[in-house]
């Protein structure tokens, strides 16, 4: 009988916050909630959650909607197909203080523990904290809580200011890219005008300094064609001279040549160069008087010339 009684309490304990609440007394349930919030441990809650089943486990006999209810056995005699397990819990907030209380102790303990599994077996610097609805403190760093924040803020820090530099080269690029396309902009249509084209969107005032522009270039082009052909005007005269003047030696060369080749005949008589006539003759002939000694033997004029093969 106790081990039913024992059973139909622990499934339950929802009915300890209406429980709670039907109490006159706010004092005590103030004071049992304060008692709650500073339990630390898993033991705690359940030595407090004893004391909340005992009146309940005592009042049975007397407590008409704990007898109306079924016993687990009995509701699965009842419906065989019925699944037995876990219901999903939706996830909102807690309206009562006591349970959402209690919740929060819990499920902090075990934030706290995969934390610190967390940290021990991937070797994570790891970093909690938490505050409670009223504002108390509680905190869980494998190293430092103060040091994971400051590491945590030159991070920050450090991105901010990457990412701020690179936002600044790029409208510095862009303001550069602007700027080059406003002055290509602006030679082309330049070049466009004075090629004549492209005049109907000119002022008259425009026109004029665009006329003006093009007479000083004009000026400057014919002043540097000038200057151009006489500087090829001058170059080639110079050449002349020099070209005259190696003339003029080549043609002293060659008359002292001559004359070194007259005094040479005039140191050297009665060679056969002296008895050759001026006039010119083929190669392929060669007189046959010119082959006689000083004795002049063969000195008949009527000798034919033979023809050497």
């Amino acid at each position: 009988m106790i081990y039913s009684r024992i059973r139909v309490a622990i499934l339950e304990i929802s009915l300890i916050s209406k429980r709670i609440e039907e109490l006159q007394d706010r004092a005590l349930a103030s004071q049992l909630e304060e008692s709650i919030e500073g339990t630390n441990t898993e033991a705690e809650l359940l030595v407090i959650t004893f004391f909340l089943l005992v009146p309940i486990i005592l009042n049975y006999p007397s407590n008409p909607q704990l007898q109306s209810m079924e016993l687990p056995n009995q509701a699965q005699e009842g419906s065989s197909q019925k699944k037995m397990g876990r219901g999903k819990i939706e996830i909102k907030r807690i309206e009562n203080t006591t349970n959402r209380q209690v919740t929060f102790c819990k499920r902090r303990n075990g934030l706290l523990k995969k934390a610190y599994e967390l940290s021990v077996l991937c070797d994570a610097e790891v970093a909690l904290v938490v505050f409670s609805s009223r504002g108390r403190l509680y905190e869980y760093a494998n190293n430092s809580v103060r040091a994971t924040i400051e590491r945590y803020k030159k991070a920050c820090a450090a991105s901010s200011n990457a990412e701020s530099v690179s936002e600044a080269n790029t409208q510095f690029y862009q303001q550069e890219s602007s700027k080059l396309r406003r002055q290509i902009r602006d030679i082309q249509n330049l070049n466009r005008h004075i090629l004549g084209e492209a005049l109907g969107s000119l002022s008259l005032k425009e026109l004029k300094n665009l006329e003006g522009r093009l007479e000083k270039g004009l000026s400057r082009v014919r002043s540097r064609k000038h200057e151009t052909l006489f500087a090829d005007v001058e170059f080639m005269q110079k050449r002349e001279i020099e070209l005259q003047n190696h003339n003029n030696y080549l043609r002293a060369k060659i008359a002292e040549h001559e004359r070194a080749q007259q005094q040479q005949q005039n140191l050297m008589p009665g060679t056969l160069c002296e008895s050759l006539p001026s006039q010119s003759y083929d190669r392929n002939f060669f007189p046959v008087n010119l082959i006689g000694s000083d004795n002049n033997q063969y000195s008949r004029q009527d000798q034919t010339a033979l023809q050497l093969v």
